[in-house]
């Protein structure tokens, strides 16, 4: 039976990326050798959309984002750490969001859930 979802993200970085998951998102690791980390996630949940490409994303496209409990809270701490974030927190429907781009270019959305 399932009991869990493993997440990956491709960079060039891939150094710079897991300091920055390590050390900037404080997500817990164990290193399975020469320094190849992988991440302990507390919890997670899985949505499907629909796509459409024309106003949203196109089918097979992958999405993840990080979420919390109080996202102010949240982005001042992550910001005291040195992470930089890309807008401001808007209400997006499903909750509150805010961007940031980790190394590598890769996009990440952090969001406090309305439907927690």
């Amino acid at each position: 039976m399932i009991k869990g979802v493993h997440t990956m993200f491709y960079t060039s970085q891939e150094r710079e990326l897991r300091e920055f998951i390590r050390d900037k998102l404080g997500l817990p690791a164990t290193d399975v050798g020469g320094g190849w980390l992988i991440f302990d996630l507390p919890e997670a949940d899985m949505g499907c959309h629909p796509a459409d490409a024309a106003d949203g994303k196109p089918s097979g496209t992958h999405y993840v984002s990080f979420y919390c409990d109080d996202i102010n809270t949240t982005v001042a701490e992550l910001s005291a750490r040195g992470v930089e974030f890309l807008d401001e927190v808007s209400d997006v429907g499903y909750g509150l969001a805010i961007h940031f781009e980790m190394p590598g270019g890769v996009p990440v959305e952090l969001y406090q859930p309305s439907y927690k």
